[in-house]
């Protein structure tokens, strides 16, 4: 990805979601259709009241506090602050 073409507001975070794994622990493949949603993302940008996370952090991201939006073929989430229960070290 290059820049990211939205600008976030107050405590407002824009990340990329990581691709969920494509197989099981033990070995087995999934089909597309079967894939759940990563609850990881990478952060590309971040509003100007946000005040632990920064660009590049991996972030957990519950499941329904994202905004999920698509800018030509890129994918992003907008999620608040709030909503973001850890980064991932």
């Amino acid at each position: 990805m290059s820049k990211c073409p939205l600008q976030p507001l107050g405590d407002r975070i824009i990340a990329e979601r990581e691709e969920a794994e494509s197989k099981t622990p033990t070995g087995l493949y999934l089909p597309a259709s079967n894939k759940e949603k990563s609850q990881i993302a990478k952060v590309v940008a971040v509003g100007k009241d946000v005040k632990d996370i920064k660009i590049d952090d991996r972030i957990v991201v519950r499941e329904y506090s994202a905004t999920d939006i698509k800018i030509n073929e890129d994918k992003y989430l907008i999620v608040k602050e709030e909503d973001v229960p850890a980064i991932v070290k």
